[in-house]
């Protein structure tokens, strides 16, 4: 069986693109044939990536976004001639294309996944809408995700499915020698080494975190690892702060699990999150974390211990950041481990891997042709298998 995995871009790497390029080549090495296709770029090295992991890519060169006919083109002669058996699409601009493309192009099964809770502008939302007998399903990653989706009407809760993302527990893991942190558990901090992970835009707020961080004692070092388009600024309010020797712009890193290992504590700033891949990564390192109350992290960790700050609160991110600093070293391992472990009991790539696989053999089942939209006639069978999933 054929899977097509279609995103916007694979040039920069963000939560979604990773999970992608987690479930393409993870579905590769569960014996399916996938590729995948961006609508624009060149995949850089997750283009790499993929090949090595027998994964095919293929770019759409829409420059013009999907106001570009040239994409819509190739898309449509690409289905018809690969006849795959699963278009999947993920982000909003993905999943209109693969919505529009079904109608000239037909597919068994289309699936889209939404990764942020925010729904967008007034024209996106009416695009669902009218779209919305395309898709044979809509998976979100999160509740917290789906919710706001829900409210403005974009997707309907009958044909939606809550899958959320995962991780390789087994490679994102930590490298700590128990024994050595325990022989330094009565010494005073040299340092205590913070990170921040998350591409340099506005979401994330990282203008919070730096005035957090200009308050707490100067043994404090952090490192952000991302690039986006406020480098420029960020490194301008570094330098306002006097905090040049204090703070590392790391840039965009292919490997952040090194730079997890060798942390003390990851600190999450974002304004919303859908559900935060950086945060349960590190968490799967046994790092203790500081994040802002977003409803995304909150599902993450409905029941954690580890601070948590109101969205823009400088002051109160510096008191949290501060807190987790002065806490024995003991008490920060158990803190990670128990991050850890929550991690493992709910967000293992395998079980998600499962879930997913799973969907698409019982739509499969569903749908043995193809055709221009969702068959309606199975509409109800699919509803009723969701509907246990949901709970919102």
């Amino acid at each position: 069986m054929h899977i097509a995995y279609l995103i916007p871009t694979l040039d920069h790497i963000g939560g979604a693109e990773r999970q992608l390029i987690s479930l393409a080549t993870g579905m590769a090495r569960r014996g399916w044939r996938v590729t995948v296709i961006a609508l624009r770029g060149d995949g850089g090295h997750a283009a790499q990536t993929l090949s090595i992991a027998n994964v095919s890519f293929l770019s759409l060169e829409m420059r013009k976004g999907l106001l570009d006919p040239r994409g819509w083109s190739r898309l449509r002669r690409w289905i018809n001639a690969a006849k795959p058996d699963i278009v999947h699409a993920h982000l909003a601009q993905a999943a209109l294309l693969a919505r529009g493309i079904r109608m000239l192009a037909p597919c068994r099964v289309l699936i889209d996944t939404i990764h942020s809770p925010a729904p967008g502008t007034a024209k996106r939302r009416l695009a669902y809408r009218l779209s919305s007998s395309a898709p044979d399903m809509v998976t979100a990653v999160s509740r917290a995700c789906a919710q706001p989706w829900l409210r403005a009407r974009a997707i309907r809760s009958s044909e939606l499915l809550i899958i959320p993302n995962g991780i390789d527990i087994a490679r994102w893991k930590s490298t700590r020698d128990p024994a050595n942190e325990a022989s330094r558990s009565c010494c005073p901090p040299s340092s205590f080494r913070w990170i921040a992970v998350g591409r340099l835009d506005p979401v994330k707020d990282y203008e919070t975190l730096l005035m957090a961080f200009s308050m707490l004692p100067l043994f404090a070092r952090l490192a952000i690892a991302g690039c986006g388009p406020l480098e420029n600024d960020l490194r301008r309010r570094v330098a306002e702060l006097g905090m040049q020797d204090r703070v590392e712009f790391l840039g965009f890193q292919e490997d952040i699990r090194p730079f997890l290992q060798n942390s003390d504590g990851f600190v999450l700033t974002s304004r919303w999150e859908g559900l935060p891949i950086a945060l349960m990564e590190a968490s799967a390192c046994e790092l203790p974390a500081v994040f802002t109350e977003t409803s995304g992290a909150r599902e993450l960790f409905p029941f954690s211990t580890l601070p948590v700050v109101p969205v823009g609160d400088s002051a109160a991110l510096a008191v949290a950041m501060k807190s987790l600093m002065q806490l024995p070293k003991s008490r920060l391992r158990e803190l990670g481990q128990t991050g850890r472990q929550e991690i493992v009991n709910r967000f293992d790539q395998q079980s998600v891997l499962t879930r997913f696989e799973n969907l698409y053999r019982q739509l499969l089942m569903m749908n043995p042709y193809p055709s221009r939209q969702r068959r309606k006639a199975e509409s109800a069978g699919q509803s009723a298998t969701c509907s246990s999933e949901i709970n919102l």
